[in-house]
């Protein structure tokens, strides 16, 4: 059994944002929103521990994904505030992920 990686909510919270940005940026018409939903899908299939930890990366997009669906049915200036302050974080997350556990 793989163990959870030490970047585990790291990962998660990227996977969540992820989410977030594959709907809001498809409801604000940016046109990259499955730009967003192929990358989890390539985190997933190259997720080396078992089915139950991609389930939960796939789980933490939804959530990202839904938890706007619910909640926005137009682009607002809340929606792209979210958007910016998102791409941010992500960025953030990948880069440290990444210097801190050798992923680039």
């Amino acid at each position: 059994k793989v163990e959870a990686p030490p970047y585990e909510a790291d990962l998660l919270r990227l996977a969540e944002l992820m989410g977030a940005l594959a709907y809001l940026r498809d409801l604000c018409n940016d046109g990259d929103g499955a730009a967003f939903r192929s990358q989890i899908a390539r985190l997933i299939a190259a997720d080396p521990r078992s089915q139950e930890a991609k389930d939960l990366l796939a789980g933490a997009f939804n959530r990202g994904f839904d938890g706007y669906r619910l909640t926005y049915r137009a682009c607002t200036s809340n929606a792209r505030d979210a958007i910016a302050a998102y791409l941010d974080e992500t960025q953030k997350l990948a880069r440290d992920v990444a210097a801190r556990y050798g992923g680039g």
